[in-house]
């Protein structure tokens, strides 16, 4: 018997064992090897230790099961868990959220096994044995769905059929402006992508990695916030082709801020004693909201922090974690950029003046590729305050991020005192008149 069909071998018998105490040493014995050489074959396989295998199936089975209406204190005890909060801890580090909330969401992912996941790969003619993994995010949450990598190249998904075909264009629109999509690989019956209850495609893996903090502010800072603008610029060029067919929700970024936001942010001037003047709150108040209507918006990225904007060398290629939801200020994307870099480094005695540069680098960037218009370049500095307001007013109201809404205040701080400096920058990276 070939080692790639014992070890699927010892996954079908965890499978169909979750609930009793299995143990690598056991699963050694049966395939006839020592325990260190089956163990080497188990993750060569799956891309994980026996134990974390059998941990993450079982809490997708429990999840299942609390999912068809049983009590998770009764599940998570028959898997093996000896009280329901250790359960839920598990759960948490694996989910990023609780049971419940995970349950809540609008489209639940569907359990596979490791057995019924390489039936599905059957259908494309790549290497079989490839380790199939979870996908987790930055910060070690994995992501929610059906998304798994299949060795280092590819990227098996699935999901409603609206939403796989939606990313299907997005990444054939991505593609046209040069980036580095997640474009479909043909099935063996040479279709994009296997039609099932919910659709599965299998894509390419997107090459690079975010950019290293040093870097963002190294000495090539300005060029460097030069490609970040211009990337999201293309990007932008290219969801304006599909925005019609995803239709998005309109979101009234003035008025989110000034019937929630600010009104928070205010209340927090003076609990923690920001020191930011009542000629602040009126200035934007009054000019935004006449700015406010004649800013372009379109389908934004929504979360291009510098995090999700790959590089490769010097190069962007492409985007990662798009939340194609949400119809804004185009400005929101290059400044929500610009205000995530600074979030990186501030309290570096000479951030300021590196700041302003890869902001200066970041709009004159975007304005090289979409031309800013004259209310636009006027509403930068607004819609920079806007984001911060907005994350000290959401961070404030959860307690697990306290610390995120403290360093959101001290940014609105930092931002406020320098405006005369931001407005400086922002006139000669985008040529405001007047100013």
């Amino acid at each position: 018997m070939l080692p790639s069909d014992i070890i699927k071998s010892g996954i079908t018998y965890i499978e169909q064992n979750l609930k009793t105490d299995i143990t690598a040493k056991e699963l050694a014995n049966m395939a006839g090897y020592s325990v260190w050489h089956y163990h080497r074959l188990f993750v060569q396989f799956t891309g994980m230790s026996v134990s974390a295998y059998i941990g993450k199936l079982r809490l997708n089975r429990a999840l299942s099961e609390i999912a068809g209406g049983r009590r998770a204190i009764d599940v998570a005890l028959e898997y093996g868990f000896d009280t329901y909060a250790g359960f839920y801890k598990a759960f948490v580090r694996m989910y990023g959220g609780s049971p419940k909330k995970y349950l809540s969401k609008s489209e639940v992912s569907v359990m596979f096994t490791e057995i019924e996941l390489r039936e599905i790969l059957a259908n494309w003619d790549v290497q079989q044995d490839l380790p199939i993994l979870d996908v987790y995010t930055m910060d070690g949450t994995k992501i929610s769905g059906n998304v798994w990598s299949i060795g280092e190249d590819y990227i098996l998904k699935t999901g409603s059929r609206e939403r796989i075909l939606t990313n299907l264009k997005v990444a054939k629109t991505l593609a046209a402006q040069g980036f580095v999509a997640s474009t479909p690989i043909p099935t063996k019956s040479g279709k994009e992508y296997l039609d099932r209850e919910q659709i599965v495609v299998l894509t390419r893996g997107i090459k690079g990695n975010p950019l290293s903090k040093s870097d963002r502010f190294g000495e090539n800072r300005r060029e460097f916030g030069k490609k970040y603008g211009e990337s999201i610029a293309r990007l932008h060029r290219a969801l304006t082709v599909i925005e019609s067919e995803i239709q998005p929700n309109e979101q009234n970024l003035y008025t989110h801020v000034t019937e929630w936001a600010l009104l928070e942010v205010r209340k927090q001037n003076i609990q923690f004693n920001m020191g930011l003047p009542d000629t602040f709150f009126e200035d934007y108040i009054n000019n935004f909201g006449i700015l406010f209507d004649k800013l372009p918006k379109q389908l934004i990225h929504r979360n291009p922090n510098p995090s999700n904007i790959l590089f490769d060398g010097d190069e962007v290629t492409g985007f990662i974690d798009f939340d194609l939801s949400e119809r804004n200020v185009r400005l929101w994307d290059p400044c929500y950029c610009a205000t995530g870099i600074l979030s990186e480094w501030l309290g570096v005695d000479d951030i300021y003046e590196k700041w302003l540069d890869v902001l200066e680098g970041i709009i004159h960037g975007y304005d090289n590729v979409n031309q800013l218009t004259f209310e636009e370049k006027q509403a930068i500095f607004y819609v920079i305050c806007s984001i911060q307001m907005i994350c000290a007013a959401y961070f404030e109201g959860a307690d697990k991020y306290k610390e995120l809404a403290k360093t959101s205040r001290e940014m609105l701080k930092f931002i406020w005192k320098n405006e005369m400096h931001i407005r400086k920058a922002l006139a000669q990276a985008a040529r405001i008149e007047g100013e």
